[in-house]
């Protein structure tokens, strides 16, 4: 399957983002491109999504366009896992904010929520829309 629907965000501290979500939550680095003078700085990074599609990412600040002054923490994410328990016990192993417990929802879904460092929220649940 292609991706074709990447949601993109900014990081304070793109370096960091990526090591929680890859622990917490999962995710695999894909390409991470930082400046050359300035490793810190990413200027594009991708993280893919084990059950397919990712998401896209760069440094806050990087430049004075409208993707370079974008403010951190306000994105809002759904992400579907077959396995919402043990990526739970993944998250809150690794000191993931969970905002919203593990449960059963009216609609069929399981699923939880939680806040990522920079105060982005992500939801995961086994709910794969209609």
């Amino acid at each position: 399957m292609t991706t074709t629907i990447w949601p993109c965000l900014a990081f304070d501290n793109a370096r960091a983002m990526i090591e929680f979500l890859t622990t917490a939550f999962g995710f695999a680095e894909k390409a991470v491109y930082a400046r050359e003078d300035d490793p810190t700085i990413v200027e594009h990074g991708e993280l893919r999504w084990p059950a397919g599609g990712g998401i896209m990412f760069g440094s806050t600040g990087r430049d004075d366009s409208p993707f370079g002054t974008r403010p951190p923490g306000v994105a809002s994410l759904y992400l579907v896992t077959d396995d919402p328990d043990t990526l739970y016990a993944r998250a809150t192993a690794a000191g993931a904010e969970i905002i919203r417990e593990l449960r059963d929802e009216d609609y069929g879904s399981r699923g939880f929520s939680a806040a990522d460092p920079e105060g982005n929220l992500w939801s995961f649940g086994t709910y794969r829309g209609e």
